[in-house]
């Protein structure tokens, strides 16, 4: 009854989603188009068996490519079909697998829309990243005996006290959910305490922390370096996936280190979602400072930021700079992905809400390779900081690195028990 009563709340939804979706394709204009996938109208474009795997935007994404890959080599008979929510999201995915997979929107959590994409797909097995408890997409897949596997399962407090206020639709869910492996103990807790049985959960750890770092990467990152540093041998600060109202903060902190600096770094500057490239670049300008756009190729040494504004280079700039700013932390959105520039063995400076990576940033804390700033003026000294003391940086970035390195292995566990759920 419960599970009714959402379906038809979610019907009477349609109109609104469909005018958000409009709107932001005034700014976004990927957004204005493919709206049939969502509602489970996709073409499979081969006739393989399929293994689904479901990632909401781009972090989940870039978590998942080490998986894929996985995937690909232990099940060359499966062909993938990965779906997402978001235009950013689906960027990725074609950037990062091009035609070795199938993708698409994931359709909307409605019964019809459902049952149109299993009939079209006809799945072996469902991969979800991290946290996304659709109840008509799961219901529909228990009936049909699709397994489910919520993967690098992650629950903030934040998030389970509002599942806990839907328990009665959510406690079904996860009680025909075939495994949830969890990042953490605490997630593992907070699951249980919503439903989900003791049997069906595993504690793996991040695969964040499997991330993979080859050799074209690391020279596509050398070369960044040398065309970013100049004459002047400047540190290079990275400000990564930033959000409005960060911005601001950021270019604060970069005029009061350019004061008292002897020479003063390069920032390289890099907005989350693509439609914000022209805003943060107007926002540079009016702040009276000498920008360079990425997707140009036009710095030079009197560039004082350069402006990231391409999809899918981020891991190469971790590899480039001295130093990241991870955003999302400076507003409450939660943080993004620390572990990347970890893997890289920099200095992370983040702000406060980092309730996204709730386990590795209490690793990277207690290792001192992070520190967290609260505003531009903290943000500012600990930038000073860096720049000045070159032993702070290294030990900073080897602890981050040691922390990584530790934390790996996380994606065997997975793979394991993926392959018991598809036997």
């Amino acid at each position: 009854m419960i599970r009714l009563l959402y379906s038809i709340f979610f019907y009477l939804l349609v109109p609104f989603i469909i005018g958000r979706l409009f709107l932001r394709g005034l700014s976004s204009p990927a957004y204005r188009l493919r709206w049939k996938e969502r509602f489970g109208f996709v073409t499979p474009q081969h006739n393989q068996r399929v293994i689904w795997l479901h990632s909401v935007s781009v972090g989940e994404t870039l978590a998942a490519v080490p998986l894929v890959k996985a995937l690909q080599q232990q099940y060359p008979n499966h062909r993938l079909m990965i779906t997402c929510m978001t235009a950013t999201g689906s960027d990725r995915i074609r950037a990062a697998f091009g035609d070795s997979v199938d993708h698409s929107y994931a359709p909307y959590d409605m019964p019809d829309s459902v049952s149109r994409f299993l009939n079209r797909v006809k799945p072996e097995l469902l991969i979800i990243m991290e946290t996304e408890l659709w109840p008509n997409t799961i219901a529909a897949c228990h009936r049909r005996g699709i397994p489910v596997l919520l993967a690098n399962g992650r629950l903030s407090q934040k998030s389970a006290q509002g599942y806990g206020k839907i328990k009665p639709l959510i406690t079904p869910l996860l009680q025909s959910i075939t495994a949830v492996v969890a990042q953490h103990i605490d997630d593992g807790a907070r699951f249980l305490a919503l439903g989900l049985p003791e049997s069906k959960l595993t504690i793996s750890g991040n695969i964040k922390f499997d991330l993979d770092i080859d050799s074209q990467l690391q020279r596509r990152a050398k070369q960044l370096r040398n065309r970013w540093q100049s004459s002047q041998r400047r540190a290079i600060w990275l400000a990564a996936s930033t959000h409005s109202g960060e911005d601001e903060i950021i270019l604060k902190a970069l005029a009061e280190v350019r004061s008292v600096v002897e020479t003063p770094p390069l920032l390289v500057l890099v907005p989350r979602h693509p439609e914000r490239f022209d805003q943060v670049a107007d926002l540079c300008i009016s702040n009276g400072l000498t920008l360079a756009r990425h997707s140009s190729s036009d710095a030079s040494d009197d560039a004082e930021i350069i402006l990231g504004d391409t999809m899918g280079e981020l891991m190469a700039f971790y590899g480039a700079c001295d130093f990241a700013f991870v955003g999302g932390s400076l507003v409450p959105t939660g943080g993004h992905n620390i572990i990347e520039p970890a893997a890289w063995g920099l200095p992370i400076l983040t702000g406060p809400h980092l309730f996204n990576f709730t386990e590795a940033s209490r690793l990277l804390l207690e290792a001192d390779a992070m520190r967290v700033c609260d505003n531009a003026d903290s943000l500012a000294q600990q930038c000073v900081e860096l720049i000045n003391h070159k032993p702070l940086r290294e030990a900073m970035g080897n602890a981050a690195q040691n922390v990584a390195e530790a934390n790996r292995g996380a994606l065997k566990r997975l793979l394991a028990v993926i392959a018991n759920s598809l036997k």
